[in-house]
């Protein structure tokens, strides 16, 4: 709760710089007297309503066309497992407290762009009444969960009881700034850059050394500007992702040439180097990141009076490399667990090699788990994580979930290890801060070449200071946002 209230300022802090970005130019002061709730905005958007309901941001699911063992399901995080929290289908609403009545979680919906409901797959008037189009549309907006007069846990705004005050914010409408983006997905994983690593909420305000299309005094680009796509849809998906709503990718190409550099060198490279492995030499540099959460171990926070998995966070990462030509091995519910050679579980695994001319070296974060699977079947089990939170009780929250996802009660059960590749976009540094030829060939290389399909360092050299780049010849004058 404590770290609540403390995200919860930091947002409110963003909140005036976030629109002076949009300086009001989308207000919606004189289309409606009074917010109340989604059917005033029906009322001219109800097009838009259709469009986002069969979205991924609303669905949770979709069209998994680089899942290369996806068999033409869609997937998505309502039907597949993370080794996060595992599902939130399994813990989507509710609120959760201890004995002092702080709240311990509301569950998975809570950054989902809906009211409460669960989305499903034909659209109706209660579904489109249920999207929360303030949720990603008004700086400022907040909401709380609550039962509704049936005793069902739905969302309302904290100013439902102030239509002045509510009126006031729902008409402060705009296209999502960086705050809105961060609400969610830098919470994401239970707190702040636990999951992603990548995404932490330094990026709502700061400067071209944090990242140069983010920064203020770099590109100051919105989140949308790489990722708008059209009707709703979004572009992108990353590494570790089951769906994507459009089939383009975000590369740096979009709009930066395939070859960047005024070094014949530094352009081989990027032939087969993701730009991101020189221009983000290490990720969670504010925020410590989720690198191990191991659920067959709980954790027990006497201050907060919850039990978790036993996380281990770390600052500063530097990332992993691997090939990655696009798609990814998912493991899939109801599935045989398919093991790497550690003997882990590989959760999401980029696909591609070195002979493969369609790979490219990409960035990870390599994040390890530790997760129940179904003895009988070698199937992986989620795990009903909200009253485990409260209750401590581990084996009921593990079988409760084998008999919600598979029909299975009194399941036996044994945990395993897995591992999860998840890609690294975000934090890109300029030329300055770049990698250097010696941080990744010679004596203190980060590169595990053997690993890449390569007998050793391709090409050893001398050595240089790290992120020397600026000085040397080759990295020229060319856009500063690069």
């Amino acid at each position: 709760m404590r770290f609540r209230s403390v995200l919860f300022m930091l947002l409110l802090g963003c909140t005036s710089w976030a629109l002076g970005q949009q300086q009001n130019s989308n207000s919606h002061a004189d289309y409606f007297e009074h917010y109340e709730g989604t059917k005033t905005c029906l009322g001219c958007h109800e097009k838009e309503a259709k469009s986002f309901f069969s979205s991924q941001h609303y669905q949770w699911v979709g069209v998994a066309s680089h899942i290369s063992n996806a068999k033409g399901k869609k997937l998505g995080k309502m039907n597949t497992v993370n080794d996060f929290c595992t599902n939130p289908a399994l813990n989507w609403i509710g609120k959760v407290e201890n004995s002092k009545g702080m709240v311990l979680s509301t569950g998975c919906s809570a950054c989902h762009a809906g009211l409460g409901l669960k989305p499903a797959e034909t659209i109706s008037q209660e579904q489109l009444e249920n999207i929360d189009c303030l949720q990603c549309h008004a700086s400022g907006y907040r909401r709380e969960v609550y039962k509704n007069d049936k005793g069902e846990w739905r969302y309302r705004p904290i100013l439902w009881d102030n239509q002045e005050g509510l009126d006031s914010v729902a008409k402060r409408i705009s296209l999502p700034t960086r705050l809105e983006c961060l609400r969610c997905h830098a919470a994401s994983g239970g707190g702040p850059n636990f999951k992603r690593g990548d995404i932490e909420y330094t990026l709502a305000d700061t400067t071209r050394d944090y990242d140069v299309h983010m920064g203020k005094d770099g590109a100051n680009m919105e989140c949308i500007g790489c990722h708008k796509g059209s009707d709703h849809r979004v572009k992108g998906r990353g590494a570790d992702l089951s769906a994507n709503d459009m089939p383009q990718t975000v590369q740096c190409q979009d709009c930066h040439k395939d070859a960047p550099h005024d070094d014949a060198n530094l352009n081989k490279h990027a032939a087969r180097i993701d730009c991101t492995v020189c221009h983000i030499p290490n990720f969670a540099r504010t925020d410590a990141t989720d690198m191990h959460r191991d659920w067959s171990i709980p954790s027990y926070n006497k201050d907060s009076e919850k039990y978790s998995a036993t996380i281990s966070l770390q600052k500063d990462v530097t990332p992993v490399y691997a090939w990655f030509n696009g798609n990814t091995r998912e493991q899939l519910l109801g599935e045989p667990l398919h093991k790497l050679p550690d003997g882990s579980v590989g959760m999401m695994i980029p696909e591609g090699s070195r002979q493969d001319p369609n790979s490219r070296i990409h960035a990870f974060k390599l994040h390890r788990g530790r997760l129940p699977y179904l003895k009988d079947k070698n199937w992986i089990l989620p795990i009903q994580v909200e009253e485990y939170f409260k209750s401590g009780e581990l084996e009921d929250a593990v079988k409760a979930a084998a008999e919600s996802t598979y029909g299975v009660k009194n399941a036996k059960y044994g945990w395993i290890d897995t591992t999860r590749y998840m890609g690294i976009y975000h934090g890109v540094r300029p030329k300055e801060q770049a990698l250097s030829c010696g941080d990744c060939h010679g004596e203190k290389s980060r590169m595990d070449w053997k690993a890449l399909g390569y007998s050793g360092d391709p090409k050893p050299v001398t050595p240089l200071p790290a992120r020397a780049s600026a000085k040397r010849p080759g990295h020229g004058e060319r856009d500063k946002n690069r």
